[in-house]
Order: structure tokens, then sequence, then C-alpha cells
């Protein structure tokens, strides 16, 4: 099987089966799982962050930041196609109280900027406006076509909120992809922001979990709401210890995803009513339209699925994500079978 719905499918390595096998475990509730411990501190060192906090999903982690982050009645900003927006459940309005203000970024990219985030905000206006209380980013932006946010372009929206007392969280799902993409460090691409959220699960392979760094006090309050949303984990460092693993070798790779991720758009770009621009590929994820093939994309994902390759319709486009279970034969092979489906019609 060749699977490119997600970066989430990927099986753990050899060597984090190892490390969970042996994993030194302790209770994690009381704050005595070693592993886990370790992980949090090296998270945090990695983000230059004071503390960070070992969360079962990147959900819970964006979840815990935007309640900690505001107050019931509060708007937060997000770009319209963004994954705490879209992809979360409502759950900002179910557990925090607030409303999501959707801007739309000019750039296809999804890439906010201040301009069009100051336009957006409701700042000491009549009390009964819904009043601005937090700001998240994406980076990388999924379904922005996992484009990148640079160190400059998120200080200049970090400082401008916090000139208007405003948090910055980010969700840095893939901030791994974004740094590699960039020549650059997890902790200069998020410096400025209040919290970061990031996955072990996606790029980095791990079979479960995400981080959420920030200061000591807001994870002291992150580790109570981890618990009140029932994510208190026990002898959580098995789960940990492959969680090591992945932040400390799997960054060494990603460039072979982002490889493998352009190859795939340049092949793309020359089947018969397939639109993408293989330029736009900066880091581990392809989304093409395939309006102009005659074929909707839920046919030409059921077509692949019967050649054993799996995929994600999104509308008129498709999305493939690459990842460390996916070789250069598996695009290759990819496109084999997308140009066969179009070709016979």
């Amino acid at each position: 099987m060749i699977d490119l719905r997600s970066d989430t499918v990927t099986k753990p390595t050899p060597a984090m089966r190892r490390a969970m096998a042996v994993a030194e475990v302790g209770d994690d509730v009381y704050g005595e799982d070693p592993t886990v411990n370790r992980l949090q501190d090296r998270a945090a060192e990695v983000f230059g962050k004071e503390a960070a906090i070992f969360v079962p999903t990147g959900s819970m982690g964006n979840q815990i930041a935007v309640k900690l982050h505001t107050k019931p009645g509060d708007e937060v900003i997000v770009e319209e196609r963004g994954h705490i927006f879209n992809w979360e459940m409502g759950t900002p309005a179910i557990v925090s109280g607030v409303m999501i203000r959707t801007v739309r970024a000019a750039n296809p990219t999804g890439m906010l900027t201040w301009p069009e985030i100051e336009g957006a905000l409701h700042i000491n206006q009549a009390y009964y406006a819904c009043p601005t209380g937090l700001i998240c980013l994406e980076n990388t932006h999924n379904f922005g076509g996992g484009s990148v946010m640079s160190a400059a372009e998120t200080d200049d929206i970090c400082r401008h909120a916090h000139a208007l007392g405003l948090p910055v969280h980010m969700d840095g799902a893939r901030i791994f992809n974004s740094a590699g993409a960039q020549d650059e460090t997890v902790e200069n691409l998020s410096k400025a922001c209040d919290s970061v959220q990031f996955c072990l699960s996606k790029g980095l392979g791990a079979p479960v979990g995400s981080m959420l760094v920030g200061s000591k006090e807001f994870i002291a309050e992150a580790r109570v709401w981890r618990k009140r949303f029932g994510g208190g984990m026990r002898q959580a460092g098995i789960l940990a210890a492959a969680g090591l693993i992945a932040l400390e070798e799997s960054p060494k790779r990603l460039h072979e995803d982002h490889a493998n991720a352009r190859r795939l758009a340049e092949g793309v770009a020359e089947i018969r009513g397939m639109s993408i621009d293989p330029e736009s590929i900066r880091t581990n994820i392809v989304i093409f339209d395939v309006s102009g093939t005659g074929k909707s994309s839920a046919d030409i994902c059921a077509s692949l699925k019967a050649d054993d390759i799996h995929a994600i319709p999104f509308g008129p486009a498709i999305r493939m994500v690459t990842h460390c279970d996916v070789s250069r034969e598996d695009i290759e092979a990819t496109l084999v079978a997308l140009s066969g489906i179009v070709r016979n019609g």
C-alpha cells in the first residue's frame, strides 16, 4: 500500500519500537514519569521556551492554548483555511466560549500578514463588540499546500500584536518541516510567539503525541486543563520514548519528504487536466486541482485506491502528503497510476 492521505499514517521506526520497549516509566499525572519529563525538558530546550507539556493530540494542545489565552466572549483570529477553525470540531466555542473570526489571506499560501489581521481586530471598541483575545498562526499551513511562514513574518505579527496586549499562539503541527524548508531553527521561527503546539506524530513519525510549549506559568495551567480534557496519561513514557526519537532524529530526514513532494508535483503538472505549480511546493503537502480531467476528485481517489494507493479528495482537488514511509519509487508508481486513470478516461 502507498498511503499518501497524511503523514499521520506512519509506522514507528525500529529505533522507536526499541525505545518504547525499554522505556523507564512512572505516573505522569503525578509528574513522575522520567521519560515524559525528559521529552518535555528537551522540547522546551529546542524551542527556547521555559517549559513544555506532552499531550495526546495536536488538537488538544491547540485547544488548551485557546482556553488559557482567552476568556469567554472573546474572538480568536484564524486564517480562513486554518486547522483550528476547520478541523477541531467547534471546540473553541464548546470549551472556551469564544468566537472564531476568520480572515482570508490574500496570498494563496494562506499566510496572514499584519495588515490583514489588523483589519479584523476589535480593540477598545464599543462594549457590545466581541473583543479580540488571541491571534493564531499556522506554520506550515496545511491547506495552503504546506506553505511556510518566515521568522521575520512571524516576528512582525507578534510585535504588533503584543503592542496591543494580544497573545499569539502558533499551530506548528509541522513546524519542523517549515524549519527544514527554510534552513532555519524552530526556535527562531516561533521565538516571538506566546505558545506553540507541534506534532510528534506527523512529519516526525512518532505513533502518538504532540507538545505544547510556553512559559512556566502557562504550562503549569496547561497541565490542569490537560487533566480536565481527559489527557492525563499515567505511564506515558512508553509513548514519550518514541517522541524523543522523533524529536532528535526525524528532522534530519525531512528534506527527503520535501524532495519527494516536489517530484510528485512536477509529475502531476505534466498530466493532462491536472493543475499545480511545482515551484509552490516547499514541504511535504501536495494539493492539486483535477477539474480539468473531466473526473471528480472522489472518482480519481477511488480509482487510485483500487491500485492500493490512498489519497484524500477535497472539492475539485486532491491532497497527497509525503512522509517517511513513502519512497521515491512509491511516488513514481503514483504518477503512473494517475496518468493511467486520466489516459483511460
